[in-house]
């Protein structure tokens, strides 16, 4: 067989997964099977290549995606290693913006837990093929075949197992490959002397029973294995394993494999599978960009002979290398000391050097061609979620899109000379990470910081104290809740002054309407021809967008509100940007009072996984936090208790559901949906 070269070699792929199922164990398992590391490092030790930051190193867990590379036979596989925890699920969402494939990994005995439906739900909007490896195979308590079950019942997708567990009196052995109708046994205790088998003879009939039905699967997406089936016609492992790649690369069938990475079984297979049923650059799903000349939607061709075209997807902030901004190149090639064109930005950037990830060591390269994920520097003005590519042909790739934040707190500098660290460090954390926001409230005159969860919040603070050297004070968590209207008004802002001299004066009129729910603020200026001049208009925008960052009601940020620039008037020398500006903020904060603006609360999707025992009381303790049960399942001597409970009745939620359960029972919690706050904890939450 000839030795593939090109685009066909590369593989883009991402571990995801809920927390604690395992990626970065596999990746370290990877990369030491793959000959990229001598030594595998463990999470518990913190000694993982992936997670090298202090934090995740302390917390054993990962908090920021790392990219990292590695060579399969003749497979060049480029990794990234995602967050579990819902409060790091931005860094999930931009990964697989930018990648082919997946491997979705599950636990043995915790089946299909609430973070591998979001991720499993991520991996669907980008319609991305995977394949899923249930991991912790040795584990006390794991049952393949009820993972199994568990997915085709929550997942909603067709999939089916190439490979089931083969144990010897209860202990994990190694896998039974039902494409190849072979064992592969693991002698050693790294793992790396695999022993391939005939099946015995005692799971003979177990596996002629998968295997007929994995046939039975691809029959229901392939006519002619169809009619063949009916027919009682064979089907070769070679036509089976054809198909199994054909319609996982269309991403209508998921192949399930199984082992354990702790105990190094299953990895080298989990390896080939990456290789034979994940797709290359060229057979990932079409990328479609803008064509800013034309206005025309235009698809990107994977092929390095071809116009640039790359995506910013992170920026990261390296003590000693400066800026780092992760780029997905997808057409074309960028080259160390050459310039780039910011097509999101409308700007040249300077590219002055290209490295090769392997999580926080670096590689430099000369070029990045068509498939390659690498870390530009250089570049001064780009951000997450900008398009690069060549000037002569400009394209824009679709932005990613991130979700709004759900927890604040206030943070003060300690002295003078900490402020303006603590504004430098703050930039840049909120460029590296789009769910981490940053705003001064004018009314309280503090500095809020909001971010996706507690731990988000934690961490941050704790980067601000360690790598930036801020001392702070640092408030209590609190909710993020924002403010809206219910009904439509029109509201009318006039800033006059005069002073002896050169006055003020800006009028506005402005149509307000409510919109739906996750729209944000739209402005649209609809104003008749020569009421205000064009110059003021941005500002009118400018003021609109800042009186929205602060409410009537506590100063919460306003949304999903569409503010209509009607009318208005001007005077020859005495309107001014300034004055414009203003107008349209009195124009807002009118419009709110006389809409009656209402208070939104995060409302969480809570599940809690309790020992039978304990169900009463953990029921009883919601009834008392305002949740809202939506569901009560059974899983063997469990119950799995799925409720919306609003995050101001959430907090230290850890502490009471220890103390109620023994510290039997777990939960995982992530924001659902913003609801209208009850009247009577409005005047509460005011302080009225």
């Amino acid at each position: 067989m000839s030795k593939k070269t090109g685009l066909e070699t590369i593989r883009n792929i991402g571990f995801i997964a809920h927390i604690d199922a395992g990626k970065t164990t596999t990746t370290e398992r990877i990369l030491f099977y793959t000959g990229k590391t001598y030594k595998m490092g463990e999470v518990h030790e913190g000694t993982t290549i992936t997670d090298w930051m202090s934090q995740e190193k302390e917390r054993g867990i990962t908090i920021t995606s790392a990219a990292t590379y590695c060579t399969w036979k003749d497979t060049q596989i480029n990794i990234i290693d995602t967050p579990g925890h819902i409060d790091f699920t931005v860094e999930v969402e931009r990964s697989l913006k930018v990648l082919d494939g997946v491997v979705v990994i599950f636990c043995a005995v915790g089946g299909v837990e609430p973070q591998s439906e979001t991720v499993w739900r991520q991996a669907d909007k980008y319609q991305i093929p995977r394949i899923a490896f249930i991991n912790k195979m040795d584990r006390n308590g794991a049952d393949f075949y009820n993972v199994v079950d568990d997915m085709k019942e929550k997942l909603q997708m067709l999939l089916s197992p190439l490979q089931i567990p083969y144990y010897k009196d209860d202990e994990f052995m190694g896998v039974i490959d039902l494409v190849a109708d072979k064992v592969y046994f693991y002698e050693d205790e790294f793992g790396t002397k695999v022993v391939t088998k005939e099946i015995p003879q005692d799971y003979l009939e177990k596996a002629g029973k998968y295997k007929d039905l994995l046939i039975e699967k691809l029959a229901e997406l392939d006519d002619s294995f169809m009619h063949r089936v009916i027919e009682g016609e064979k089907i070769t492992n070679e036509e089976i394993s054809s198909a199994i790649r054909k319609y996982t690369i269309m991403n209508k069938f998921v192949p399930i494999f199984c082992g354990s990475s702790l105990k190094n079984k299953g990895i080298q297979q989990l390896l080939d599978a990456v290789s034979a049923y994940l797709p290359s650059p060229q057979e990932a799903t079409t990328i479609n960009g803008l064509d800013v000349k034309t206005d025309q939607e235009a698809s990107i061709d994977p092929d390095n002979s071809k116009l640039t075209c790359a995506l910013c997807f992170k920026v990261f902030s390296d003590p000693f290398v400066g800026k780092l901004y992760y780029t997905r190149v997808y057409s074309g090639k960028i080259s160390a000391s050459s310039s780039i064109y910011n097509a999101t930005k409308k700007i040249n950037e300077k590219v002055t050097k290209i490295l090769r990830m392997h999580a926080n060591k670096q590689e430099m390269i000369n070029e990045a061609t068509a498939g390659d994920i690498v870390c530009l520097v250089g570049l001064k003005q780009t951000t997450t979620g900008d398009t690069l590519c060549n000037s002569r042909h400009p394209m824009l790739l679709e932005e990613i899109k991130f979700p709004e934040p759900v927890v604040s707190l206030a943070i003060e500098p300690r002295t003078k000379t900490d402020q303006e660290k603590l504004f430098t460090a703050l930039g840049k954390l909120s460029d590296e990470d789009p769910s981490f926001k940053v705003n001064y409230n004018r009314e309280t005159g503090q500095n809020i910081i909001s971010g996706m969860g507690q731990l988000h919040l934690e961490i941050m603070v704790d980067r601000l104290i360690k790598e930036f050297s801020v001392q702070a004070n640092i408030g209590k968590p609190q909710v993020a809740y924002k403010e809206t209207i219910t009904k439509r008004v029109e509201a009318v802002g006039k800033f006059i002054q005069q002073t002896g001299g050169r006055g003020q004066y800006g009028h506005v009129v402005l149509l307000v309407e409510p919109l739906a729910k996750s729209k944000g603020i739209i402005f649209e200026n609809k104003i008749k021809a020569g009421a205000i001049p064009k110059e003021f208009m941005p500002a009118v925008k400018e003021g609109v967008e800042e009186a929205s960052s602060s409410g009537t009601l506590g100063g919460y940020p306003v949304v999903d509100v569409k503010f209509t620039l009607i009318d208005g008037s001007f005077h020859d020398v005495d309107s001014s940007e300034l004055s414009f500006k203003v107008a349209a903020e009195m124009a807002v904060k009118e419009s709110l009072r006389k809409a009656k603006s209402v208070l939104l609360e995060p409302v969480m999707d809570l599940e809690v996984v309790t020992p039978t025992e304990y169900v009463s009381q953990v029921i009883g303790d919601l009834n008392t936090r305002r949740a809202k049960i939506s569901s009560i399942k059974e899983r063997k001597n469990l119950r799995i208790v799925r409720t919306d409970v609003p995050l101001s009745e959430a907090f230290n939620y850890a502490d009471a559901i220890r103390n109620l359960t023994q510290g039997r029972a777990s939960y995982t919690i992530e924001p659902s949906y913003y609801e209208k706050v009850p009247e009577e904890l409005l005047l509460k939450i005011l302080g009225i």
